[in-house]
C-alpha cells in the first residue's frame, strides 16, 4: 500500500480517488511516495527521500521551493481553476464593498445607541454612506485565466464593461475589449482587479507610476498576491484621493487600520466547495502520476500524457534535455512507444515496453537521470 503524507487537513473526498485499498493518506506517514498540502510552508521542510511528487490543493505554490524539488526529481502539481468560482464571488463582493461604503455602514450601525430610536438614527446618518453603482462602469481585469474569465462573464451580466489584459491570451469569445497594452487598463478603468501570479515581471506592478496613469477615484482589487501592489504607494494615493478604495485578500501590518483599505483574511478559496474541488483535482493528478506517470498541471515539470501501450512503462526525469530521449532509446531495446516533453532544463520521457524490464538497462538510465520509475 502506498503512503501519502498530508501536511494540512484535506477534504475527505480524496478517499474516493486515493482509495484505502491502495493508498494510506495520513498526517504521520513515515515513507510517503507523495505529499498533498494546502498552505503548509515547505521551504524549511525536510523532504522525505521516498516522495516523488507534491500536490498543492490550490493554485499558488509560493509555499513550495520549486528549485529544490526539481533538483530532487520531485514533480509539483497545483490545481488551477479549481477554486475559480469561489474567488469570482469574492471579486463581486469586493466590487460592491468598494463602491457602496457597505463595510463602513455596517460597522456604524453596530455601534448605534440602543435607545429605541435606531430607525431615526439610521435615517439621519445614512447619508454619510452614499456610494456609487457598478452598472455602466468599466472593470479592468489583469490576467484572463480561469478566474479572470469567470469574473468577466459575471460583471458583464451586471452591466459593466470590461477591458482585459493577459500577455498569454491573444483572442477571446467574451464580449470584452482585450488589449495588448496594460496601460489601457490603467488609463480607462473605474475598477481594476488583479489575477496573476507574483513573478519578477508582476511584482509591484501597482505602484506610484502606474497609479499616476489611473482615473481619479479608481478602485483596486487584489485577491491574488500581496506582492503585486506597492502598499506604500497605494496608501499615499488613497490619502491624496487618487485611489478611492483598495480591497485586498492579503492583509499585512502596514495595511491594517488604514482608511480606504479593506482587508479580507485570505478567504478567496475558503469555501467548502472550493476546498473539495482543489483536493479532488490534486488527488486525481497524484493518482495518474503515481500509477501511469502522466503529468498534468505541474508547475516545474513538462506536461505529458500517454496512453498505455505495452507490458511495462518506464518514466525518466532528466536534466539533460538534449540527450534524454537518446539515452532511453539506447538503453531500452523493446520499446513499443515513446513520448517526451521538456520544460526549462527538465526533460521527461515515457517509454512503454513490449516485454519485461532489463534491470541492467534501468541501472544504466539511473546513472544518468534524476529519477527513473518502472510502472
Amino acid at each position: 500500500m502506498k503512503e501519502i503524507l498530508k501536511l494540512n487537513e484535506i477534504s475527505g473526498k480524496v478517499g474516493a480517488i486515493l482509495t484505502p485499498d491502495s493508498y494510506n493518506v495520513t498526517s504521520d506517514a513515515k515513507d510517503p511516495c507523495a505529499i498533498i498540502l494546502r498552505s503548509f510552508s515547505m521551504h524549511e521542510y525536510a523532504m522525505p527521500d521516498s516522495a516523488i511528487a507534491v500536490a498543492r490543493a490550490g493554485a499558488g505554490v509560493n509555499n513550495i521551493p520549486l528549485d529544490k524539488m526539481s533538483e530532487k526529481g520531485v514533480c509539483v502539481f497545483n490545481t488551477p481553476g479549481a477554486n475559480a468560482n469561489a474567488v469570482k464571488e469574492l471579486v463581486l463582493f469586493a466590487l460592491l464593498v468598494s463602491s457602496r461604503k457597505l463595510y463602513e455602514g455596517i460597522e456604524w450601525t453596530q455601534n448605534l445607541e440602543k435607545n429605541g430610536e435606531v430607525a431615526k438614527q439610521v435615517e439621519k446618518g445614512k447619508k454619510a454612506f452614499v456610494g456609487q453603482e457598478i452598472f455602466g462602469r468599466t472593470l479592468g481585469i489583469v490576467g484572463l485565466g480561469a478566474i479572470g474569465k469567470l469574473v468577466a462573464n459575471a460583471v458583464l451580466a451586471l452591466g459593466m464593461k470590461v477591458i482585459a489584459y493577459d500577455p498569454f491570451v491573444t483572442s477571446t469569445d467574451l464580449a470584452i475589449t482585450l488589449t495588448s497594452d496594460i496601460n489601457d487598463i490603467y488609463k480607462n478603468c473605474d475598477y481594476i482587479t488583479l489575477h496573476v501570479p507574483a513573478t519578477p515581471q508582476t511584482k509591484n506592478s501597482i505602484n506610484k507610476d502606474t497609479i499616476a496613469l489611473m482615473k481619479y477615484g479608481v478602485r483596486i482589487i487584489n485577491l491574488a498576491r500581496g506582492e503585486l501592489v506597492n502598499n506604500d504607494d497605494v496608501k499615499k494615493a488613497i490619502a491624496d484621493g487618487k485611489v478611492a478604495k483598495y480591497v485586498t485578500d492579503l492583509p499585512c501590518d502596514e495595511l491594517l487600520g488604514v482608511d480606504g483599505v479593506i482587508t479580507i483574511p485570505h478567504l478567496g478559496a475558503s469555501t467548502a466547495e472550493a476546498e473539495d474541488n482543489c483536493a479532488v483535482m490534486a488527488a486525481n493528478q497524484l493518482k495518474d502520476y503515481l500509477e501511469n506517470g502522466n503529468i498534468v498541471n505541474s508547475v516545474n515539470f513538462p506536461r505529458l500524457q500517454a496512453e498505455r501501450n505495452g507490458k511495462r512503462r518506464v518514466c525518466v526525469i532528466s536534466n539533460d534535455t538534449a540527450n534524454a530521449v537518446a539515452d532511453v532509446t539506447s538503453a531500452l531495446k523493446n520499446i513499443a512507444s515513446i513520448a517526451s516533453a521538456t520544460r526549462g532544463n527538465i526533460a521527461y520521457v515515457i517509454a512503454d515496453l513490449a516485454g519485461e524490464v532489463d534491470e541492467n538497462a534501468i541501472a544504466a538510465l539511473q546513472a544518468k537521470a534524476l529519477k527513473v520509475r518502472v510502472l
